[in-house]
């Protein structure tokens, strides 16, 4: 299991060295059809690597065949896919809060790709963190499985009953930062640091990259419990995880200037955190059902499909849009100080 740990690992990095060293080098708002081909693209990408987890359990190879590894290939591939749909689920959620953070600090949309691209790279390393963390605790306390239960339920009850707040998470935290850096007033190209006058000083692109990355950790605190209802495999939290997070930049740009009349979605995604948290609250009773993954998976797909159709049934009025939140602030091209 080292060497395909090695490996999926290196080609991550390929990966990521061809889109942020090659594709895209150089800064530029990146259109809707064309964010919508590399959401496809990455999706694609999921799909394909499902194929690789179900013949690499199924024939055991690479040394899949470890005590805590799924039983077969099925199984394995049915657990991924599940695990990586609910955490692109989630960061959906995430997408909403990544425009007001650009929105509140001015990105504009040529410089919006580099702080995702930076975010989520660093946000790879702090979830491969988490899980190594979460599944070493399961090891030695395995009722922390019931905490995390009880976790999502409280997040499912949180995200029904607050409303949306127009004020970006992290916008405390930016402000702390200014307090402890100076802070240059405008961009400087794409710099996250920049010296004047033999002063090291932090542009607002540095501020959106770390209120990008404490929005993450928040919603990781959500995501990285449910993935553990669904399965306890390392190699298949980590790999869904991290495709769910690959696709999300590109999600982004396809996605932010429409996210908020998907109203209904958020309650969809709350009751998909109910349902894993309840999982895992009466995982001892629901073991002995044969395919309980497959259920879960239908039930997640339910779910989301519920929660867009009714946001296209029954669409949320312009005049409630505004008051949540300005179109400019979850237009990437649009982006404005305030």
């Amino acid at each position: 299991m080292e060497w395909l740990w090695l490996g999926f690992i290196g080609f991550i990095v390929v990966l990521l060295a061809l889109d942020l060293g090659v594709i895209h080098r150089k800064a530029h708002a990146i259109p809707v059809r064309k964010a919508l081909l590399w959401s496809g693209g990455w999706v694609g990408l999921a799909l394909l690597f499902t194929l690789f987890i179900y013949f690499g359990y199924e024939r055991h190879w690479f040394g899949m065949d470890v005590p805590d590894a799924e039983p077969d290939g099925w199984a394995a591939a049915t657990a991924f896919l599940t695990g990586y749909v609910v955490e692109k689920s989630l960061s959906v959620d995430n997408l909403c809060v990544i425009a007001l953070i650009f929105g509140y600090l001015g990105i504009p949309a040529a410089h919006q790709h580099r702080v995702l691209f930076w975010g989520i790279l660093a946000a790879l390393v702090m979830r491969g963190l988490m899980i190594l963390v979460g599944s070493l605790l399961i090891e030695r306390f395995h009722w922390i499985l019931y905490v995390f239960g009880v976790l999502l339920i409280a997040a499912a009850v949180r995200m029904l009953v607050e409303r949306h707040d127009s004020r970006p998470k992290g916008q405390a935290l930016v402000r702390f930062v200014r307090r402890l850096f100076p802070v240059t007033d405008q961009l400087v190209g794409q710099k996250f640091l920049v010296r004047i006058d033999g002063r090291l000083m932090l542009t607002p692109l540095a501020l959106a990259l770390v209120a990008v990355e404490s929005a993450d950790l928040l919603f990781a605190a959500d995501s990285i419990p449910a993935i553990f209802a669904i399965t306890e495999d390392r190699f298949l939290v980590f790999t869904s995880n991290v495709f769910a997070l690959l696709g999300l930049r590109s999600l982004y740009f396809a996605l932010a200037h429409l996210i908020d009349r998907f109203h209904y979605l958020n309650r969809a995604l709350a009751a998909i955190l109910a349902v894993i948290g309840l999982k895992l609250l009466l995982k001892d009773v629901l073991h002995g059902i044969p395919g309980l993954t497959y259920y879960v998976l239908a039930a997640i797909a339910l779910l989301l499909a519920a929660g867009i159709g009714a946001s296209l049934v029954r669409p949320k009025p312009r005049r409630e849009r505004v008051e949540e939140t300005t179109g400019k602030s979850l237009k990437p091209e649009t982006a404005t100080r305030v």
